[in-house]
């Protein structure tokens, strides 16, 4: 079988698994698709603890898939000129991995991409920001055999207010993710399928892998966080430092191996981690950045940066 046909093969199997159907079923007329297409979590969505906490309140859990119009999307979709006429769609949902769950999976997102039609000819970038909320190592053998929502484990906020902060010995008790566990191979492996589908079914698009913003020193320990005003530093934050550096070094490695791009958020950002005099992510009711933010998710500031590097890189039509 040519390599034609194998793509064709297998655009059409994930069409029939993501969509319930056959690619195309239901329209006679050939799908002409969307400009901006994107795939993401809350580093993607934008959002408020305010409306988190709402959100758990009236029993709608934390994996709300509203995005705040000021997001990246937003700020690069209305620079391009795209937002008037409806020309992107952006999938992103809080909670969102590539594969691990509990929130919807890339292959979800782009099964609901896929549904709205917007993949096709006319599609000329698909940005996707995942892979902060996949489970890795012991931690995600055990959210892979329970449900993943009630899995016990430290988050980046409890590492930064426990004493102990968190270190290698919590990934090997299954407590965080084990940064040895994620590598450019494992993440490409999660994602490889997306970006198959996408290049089938858009063949003119430009697939970006979008990376995180600057939430410490690259190589350094150290995590910041402030509190109405307040700054807390953790020293010993060795578990998640160590996971974010692996993060952006997989996401690059799987962008050569597949061919596409990556988005450097680190450097556009570079310089307003946490521990930053200005920084660009956001603490707990912190003046300093937003005081209503979600908190290690990027301010207005990042947001911008991150749309204006992002739109020297989405092709004019």
């Amino acid at each position: 079988m040519s390599r034609v046909a194998r793509l064709a093969s297998l655009g059409a199997l994930l069409a029939s698994c993501l969509l319930g159907g056959p690619a195309g079923a239901g329209s006679a007329d050939p799908i002409d698709g969307r400009t901006l297409v994107v795939l993401g979590d809350s580093y993607t969505t934008g959002g408020t603890w305010v409306d988190a906490m709402a959100d758990k309140v009236a029993g709608r859990g934390d994996l709300s898939c509203a995005q705040l119009p000021d997001a990246w999307p937003g700020r690069l979709a209305a620079a391009a000129g795209l937002t008037e006429d409806g020309d992107v769609l952006d999938v992103s949902c809080q909670g969102a991995s590539l594969t691990s769950g509990p929130g919807l999976s890339a292959v979800h997102e782009t099964s609901r991409a896929a549904a709205a039609g917007a993949f096709g000819p006319r599609t000329a970038m698909v940005a996707i920001q995942l892979g902060l909320n996949d489970a890795w190592g012991e931690y995600g053998r055990a959210r892979a055999a329970s449900n993943p929502a009630t899995v016990a484990g430290i988050d980046l906020f409890d590492c930064v207010i426990r004493p102990a902060g968190c270190g290698p010995e919590d990934a090997a008790r299954g407590l965080v993710n084990d940064p040895a566990d994620l590598t450019g191979p494992a993440y490409e492996a999660r994602i490889r399928d997306v970006v198959t589908y996408v290049r089938y079914y858009a063949p003119a698009a430009r697939i970006v892998l979008v990376g995180y913003p600057e939430i410490h020193v690259p190589g350094e320990d150290s995590v910041c966080f402030g509190i109405l005003g307040l700054r807390v530093t953790q020293p010993r934050a060795a578990a998640y430092t160590e996971y974010l550096d692996r993060l952006d070094s997989a996401q690059r490695e799987t962008a050569r191996s597949l061919g596409v791009d990556f988005f450097d958020t680190r450097a556009a950002t570079a310089g307003h981690g946490s521990c930053s005099d200005r920084p660009w992510v956001n603490g707990f009711a912190d003046p300093t950045t937003d005081p209503i933010g979600i908190p290690f998710h990027p301010n207005a500031s990042a947001d911008e940066a991150t749309a204006r590097g992002l739109l020297s890189l989405l092709p004019q039509r």
